[in-house]
């Protein structure tokens, strides 16, 4: 088995891809080893030492470390965790896999709440996956859009400025109700 690595906008995280899929469809954040519990994949990530989050999408897993520990001595162990773990032919997730994505809306905003959601398919959550992350829809207020950042994303030093500069500028060209978009964190 050969795992690819690739650098994310966020230096604390790198995004391997281990050549098949990890998940059928979605995708898994666990931004705590407490939150692993149902994971076989993150619980062995976390056993690294350093490991502060772990994300799963289609065909990759994203790490986050802490910033006192150097990629150098992390990288081998993580790859040597995710190898194992394939090569186990344990789960990636026990169980019936939690349903991550938008957060639902019920209440007079939801044609404005479907636009935004369809354009964030679209044209956001692609992008944001070649990262190593995902961005969700969390919530819609007096035109303010509330999004949940996840993996290579969630801490990210560009985030602010791809959210600013580039969603939210996105979302108000499409969509005049939307006045600004906000990160949270869920």
């Amino acid at each position: 088995m050969f795992i690819q690595t690739e650098t994310t906008p966020n230096p604390a995280t790198l995004k391997f891809l281990p050549g098949q899929t990890v998940l059928e469809m979605g995708t898994a954040d666990f931004p705590t080893p407490e939150s692993a519990v149902k994971s076989p994949l993150a619980a062995r990530v976390f056993a690294v030492p350093g490991v502060t989050g772990v994300f799963f999408g289609s065909d990759f897993v994203t790490v986050t470390k802490e910033d006192a520990t150097s990629w150098d001595h992390a990288k081998p162990a993580i790859l040597g965790a995710i190898m194992e773990h394939f090569q186990s032919g344990a789960p990636v997730i026990e169980g019936e896999a939690a349903p991550s994505g938008h957060a639902e809306h019920d209440g007079e905003d939801g044609a404005i709440v479907h636009q935004i959601k369809e354009l964030l398919d679209t044209r956001v959550r692609p992008a944001v996956a070649q990262d190593g992350g995902d961005i969700t829809f969390h919530g819609f207020e007096r035109g303010v859009v509330y999004l949940h950042m996840q993996g290579a994303c969630a801490g990210c030093p560009s985030s602010t400025l791809t959210l600013k500069m580039g969603i939210e500028n996105l979302l108000r060209h499409y969509i005049p109700e939307v006045t600004e978009v906000r990160p949270v964190n869920a």
